[in-house]
């Protein structure tokens, strides 16, 4: 990877779209210290030492909800509005029709997805500001409150505006890269404090020894599940066109075994975040008792996040990949898999082994993201920024690797052909 980026930094476009990169997360995480107006930052404090239910939002915001700063609702109501407009894609025949239509329906889609961001930013804005954090108010008045919602909606609407931008003219995925800088960036306080308890005593060697094991293996098996996949062997039949003979040769379909990615393992957290949230809103046992089984450590909330990493890791690969497509084009070209007829038989194959394989995949997606949780309820050993940190992390720095090797491999073909 060192050389890869090395490498790249000899190729002035990508030296400038490495950059610009670099620059966004600068901006970014200057704006994550830049206090919202009219709240009382020792009384947010207070409540985050006694309550840990925001603590896997706060990660993802890079510790800018416990300060409570502008970008303290992060790009979550942005995962929030994708997850919508993919769920209703499927059920609504328009936005059905609009998915089909290519880029311009894509960027019409996108354009209801920010839309929905701003809108589920202000309800957001609105409960952290008149609901859970409303204690932190200095002076509480329409003009104030206000002022918050403004403010932490503003943020929501910079940090979307700011991936798109990175998305667009740096590298990577800018969304995933905004949430990857989030995570990295509560990586050194949770070292300090890890280093910390050894050093009083709350920790012992061992400890700290089994600890640096597990993260090492759950890193092996990220890049293992990430990179794993199943090549399906295609033959094209020679044919005849004039006086030339095409096809002839044998390729495969590369499959991952991860599909969708680090998609699921967001959305699921996102998703069960929701609720969550929502029932700290309603003063009543009831809706209290809903925050407590879905916080981050109990069952409820364990198993329900496991079901959605597998139902997420299901309904993306769906979306991405449609077997009786391939196996029409692969029929138009001359192509076939050896031992199976071109057409129906060749997409019910392709089917059947996409849904073993998400199944692997899904699977070992949701043990990799819950042991974290499993070891600290149980053996009380804090793996930093947990298994959902540790695949957003890996996922986004392998996916900008490859993203900056295909570059090069771009420029390098150019310039042979030149």
């Amino acid at each position: 990877m060192l050389e890869t980026l090395r490498s790249a930094w000899k190729i002035k476009e990508l030296r400038a779209r490495i950059t610009f990169t670099v620059l966004m997360l600068i901006v970014y995480r200057l704006g994550a210290h830049v206090p919202v107006p009219g709240v009382d930052p020792q009384r947010i404090a207070d409540f985050f030492r006694g309550d840990n239910l925001f603590g896997l939002f706060n990660i993802f915001a890079g510790g800018a909800l416990e300060g409570f700063t502008v970008f303290a609702m992060g790009i979550m109501p942005y995962i929030n509005a994708s997850i919508i407009m993919q769920l209703l894609t499927v059920v609504v025949p328009k936005l059905e029709k609009l998915a089909k239509e290519g880029p311009d329906g894509q960027k019409k889609l996108q354009q209801y997805v920010r839309y929905g961001t701003i809108v589920l930013a202000l309800i957001q804005a609105t409960g952290m500001t008149v609901g859970i954090f409303r204690g932190a108010v200095i002076n509480p008045n329409i003009f104030t409150y206000l002022t918050i919602i403004i403010a932490l909606t503003g943020g929501t609407a910079f940090l979307m505006w700011l991936g798109e931008l990175i998305t667009e003219k740096g590298i990577g995925n800018g969304i995933s890269i905004i949430i990857f800088a989030g995570i990295v960036a509560s990586f050194g306080p949770g070292l300090l404090q890890t280093f910390e308890l050894l050093r009083v005593g709350m920790m012992n060697i061992f400890t700290l020894i089994a600890t640096a094991v597990i993260i090492l293996a759950l890193i092996v098996g990220i890049v293992a599940l990430e990179e794993g996949q199943r090549r399906i062997p295609v033959q094209y039949a020679k044919r005849v066109v004039g006086r030339k003979m095409y096809g002839g040769q044998t390729t495969h379909i590369p499959m991952k075994v991860n599909q969708s990615g680090v998609i699921p393992v967001i959305f699921a957290s996102a998703l069960l975040m929701f609720p969550a949230t929502l029932a700290q809103f309603i003063p009543h046992p009831f809706a209290q008792s809903i925050a407590r089984v879905l916080s981050p450590g109990a069952a409820l909330h364990t198993l329900l996040f496991v079901l959605l990493i597998v139902f997420f890791a299901y309904f993306y690969t769906a979306i991405q990949f449609d077997p009786v497509k391939i196996s029409n084009d692969m029929k138009k070209n001359g192509g076939f898999i050896p031992g199976l007829r071109p057409g129906r038989p060749t997409a019910e194959f392709l089917a059947r082994v996409s849904t073993r394989l998400t199944l692997a995949g899904a699977v070992a997606l949701s043990l990799i993201a819950a042991v974290p949780i499993v070891l600290q309820v149980i053996f009380n050993i804090n793996v930093l920024f947990g298994g959902v940190g540790m695949i957003i992390v890996v996922g986004v720095v392998l996916e900008t690797t490859k993203q900056i090797e295909s570059h090069m491999l771009m420029r390098n073909y150019q310039g042979f052909m030149k």
